[in-house]
């Protein structure tokens, strides 16, 4: 059973791509939820004046991310701010972990400076959600490396998803590997209210039974399918230098009341 705690928090923003946007977990036709969206539902179960706006788009680079939404998120004078940034940056050609890096830390500084408490996240390793992302293990250390240092200097609480291996179990990852499911935005989102100090969410660390081993050739076609749904869509994108975030705006542009379902 959960348990709630009064937190000082009144004012949540968050910063982000498509996975605080909450790719993953809902559709185009009913919305996405997403794990920003579940974290705000439990700061509001522990105070039901909170008011949250979430900023994110998909598709962002972490230096988009900077130039669009910090400046808006400043405008909102909040006391917490979420920044999940540079799992786009991971993923492309002539990744600069340093300039990355940069761009967070800058985050970090102005959200911090301006008197909001600050939380961000980590990496998981990529290459065993999928494995076509095994190479992009050094890129995931150094980033990471980089985050940590960056969030000691500014008091930025870390939610630190890399040492766990329930981070990269399938089914925290939605079909196209990119993105986590209703299940994994749960956990992230529990992760999060863990890391800011609320009780009651250590289970997000909990590990699922073991699954049953798939065999080659449903190996083999997953891959495919996966390939065919989701990879080729994406790099056709990255060919026409198209972003899936093209002409979209931030699905919570101003701070709201958080309906908890209570």
């Amino acid at each position: 059973m959960t348990t709630t705690q009064h937190h000082p928090y009144a004012r949540y923003v968050a910063l982000g791509d498509s996975q605080t946007e909450g790719l993953g977990d809902g559709d185009e036709t009913y919305g996405y939820r997403g794990w920003a969206d579940r974290l705000a539902e439990i700061l509001a179960a522990a105070n039901p004046d909170l008011t949250y706006a979430n900023l994110a788009v998909r598709g962002r680079l972490t230096a988009g991310i900077k130039a669009e939404q910090l400046g808006p998120a400043l405008a909102l004078k909040p006391d917490l701010v979420t920044v999940m940034a540079g799992m786009n940056d991971l993923v492309r050609p002539g990744f600069d972990a340093a300039r990355v890096a940069a761009d967070i830390e800058e985050m970090f500084t102005e959200l911090t400076a301006a008197g909001a408490h600050v939380a961000t996240v980590t990496f998981p390793d990529l290459g065993r959600i999928s494995p076509l992302a095994r190479r992009a293990l050094p890129r995931v250390l150094d980033l990471n490396a980089r985050i940590r240092a960056a969030a000691d200097r500014h008091g930025v609480t870390v939610l630190d998803t890399f040492p766990h291996r329930i981070t990269t179990d399938p089914r925290l990852w939605s079909g196209d590997r990119m993105h986590a499911s209703p299940l994994g935005h749960a956990r992230i989102a529990a992760g999060m209210a863990d890391a800011l100090g609320l009780p009651g969410h250590r289970s997000w660390l909990t590990a699922l039974p073991p699954l049953a081993r798939a065999s080659v050739f449903a190996q083999v076609t997953a891959q495919a399918r996966w390939f065919a749904g989701f990879m080729g869509p994406w790099l056709w994108r990255r060919m026409r230098g198209r972003s899936s975030g093209d002409g979209r705006q931030a699905k919570r542009p101003v701070l709201g009341a958080v309906h908890t379902g209570a």
